[in-house]
């Protein structure tokens, strides 16, 4: 069984206050509107319990097909500042990834600049980087509308 080591950092500047960006991750109600998975997809269990040493489930896949679910935990989360998490993804049960992710978020003006940063070790050749930031970019795409849409 192979292992890879890999890393990636997104940016964004996203056109909200501080707050209302951090709402959209602290918040159960709000991160549900933007956390998910393809259109396609069915949302499976959800469970957000967001304070250091809290932990965050979200599972779903397409209509009776695979499922894919991600378990983290909070390590530090300084409030309207920082957030470091790590998480395994999972498919049909059976762990692909295991990442380290931080979250930082800084005044921009009148808007944010969000910086993600991913360290992964990844198990299997169908959970890989290069998906893992595609599918980052997506999530980050979803944050970034629902956050200017106010």
């Amino acid at each position: 069984m192979s292992i890879t080591h890999a890393s990636f950092s997104l940016e964004r500047r996203l056109n909200a206050p501080v707050s209302r960006v951090w709402t959209a991750f602290a918040d159960s109600a709000s991160k549900k509107k933007w956390f998910t998975g393809p259109a396609e997809w069915v949302r499976g269990e959800s469970s957000l319990d967001f304070r250091e040493g809290g932990t965050e489930t979200d599972s779903g896949g397409p209509e009776g097909g695979f499922v894919s679910t991600m378990k983290a935990v909070y390590h530090d989360i300084v409030e309207n500042e920082r957030i470091v998490y790590s998480y395994e993804m999972l498919l049909d049960g059976e762990r692909m990834s295991v990442s380290l992710s931080t979250i930082e978020l800084e005044p921009d003006g009148d808007g944010t600049r969000l910086t993600l940063t991913e360290q992964g070790a990844y198990f299997t050749d169908e959970d890989h980087v290069e998906g893992r930031k595609e599918g980052t970019e997506g999530l980050l795409d979803a944050l970034q509308a629902f956050v200017e849409a106010g």
